[in-house]
């Protein structure tokens, strides 16, 4: 080809306008025949910045999410547009909070179309902590779920992961000196009575009060010998971390539903020991 050939070719290939949108074909939203509904379908494991709202005044927390977001798909419908569900989130990320995230399901729903939305938030937390006797500053980092649907109702859960300290009431009961304790990991996930929200933070801190004692980012000498004292005087096996965690949420008006657990990594076993409530508090049992 001739040098200006190839120019001319180049130019006619820059001068073309590219197709409209509206021009191309819409694979996704053409008919499928083979009659199958799909329960979910989206985009999974989205790695993504957000904002969270904090309870102080103008305070926010930014953290990175792994982002789980899918819709139901009808029988007669070949795919969805992967590409919306980006659009919404990019909408919504730099002020997310537990009583506002299901508006993400609902543009999820309206923007691809759907009768069905679901989301899946799982990030990282950090909540400032003291020190409980020197009042040493530090940041404990906790693990946040938020899960939404959509459909003919909405539906909330928030989760929490929060480490804390167990100490065996029978190792303190039978030894002549000392008892084997252990750290353990309480998972506790709430539905909210219609109208009424909690701060992660409020959920913490009633979270964390039913283990032997708390744990701390920094910890000097006087405060590490009032956490050791704290745990020996408030043992607990793995079934009263659960019963305890229970009968808070119980008296909790803002909680209808949730389901706790509690993890014991044990420190004289090769195993670790675990328990679990649920407990739908709308049934009145």
């Amino acid at each position: 080809m001739k040098t200006s050939d190839f120019a001319a070719t180049l130019a006619d290939s820059v001068d073309r306008p590219a197709p409209s949108a509206a021009a191309m074909p819409d694979v996704q939203g053409s008919e499928d025949r083979r009659n199958v509904p799909i329960d979910k379908v989206g985009v999974k494991n989205v790695r993504y910045p957000i904002t969270l709202k904090c309870p102080t005044t103008g305070g926010v927390q930014h953290t990175i999410a792994r982002v789980n977001m899918y819709v139901g798909l009808p029988h007669h419908q070949k795919g969805t547009h992967m590409s919306r569900f980006l659009e919404v989130l990019n909408e919504h990320h730099e002020s997310i909070r537990s009583d506002q995230v299901m508006d993400i399901c609902h543009d999820m729903k309206d923007r691809l179309e759907a009768e069905e939305a679901h989301l899946e938030l799982n990030f990282p937390y950090f909540i400032d902590k003291k020190a409980p006797v020197t009042g040493q500053p530090g940041k404990l980092d906790i693990e946040v779920t938020f899960e939404c649907a959509s459909n003919s109702h909405d539906d909330f859960i928030m989760g929490l992961r929060v480490p804390a300290t167990s100490l065996c009431p029978c190792s303190k009961e039978i030894s002549a000196y000392g008892a084997h304790n252990q750290r353990c990991e309480m998972n506790v996930r709430v539905r909210f009575t219609p109208g009424k929200f909690m701060w992660i933070e409020d959920l913490f801190d009633l979270v964390e009060r039913c283990a032997s004692t708390q744990v701390f980012a920094v910890l000097k000498r006087p405060d590490e010998k009032h956490v050791t004292e704290a745990a020996y005087d408030n043992p607990k096996f793995v079934e009263d971390i659960v019963r305890d965690l229970a009968r808070v949420l119980n008296n909790e008006e803002r909680i209808c539903w949730y389901e706790v657990q509690s993890e014991n990594f044990e420190s004289i076993h090769n195993h670790n020991a675990y328990a679990q409530i649920i407990k739908d508090k709308r049934d009145g049992a």
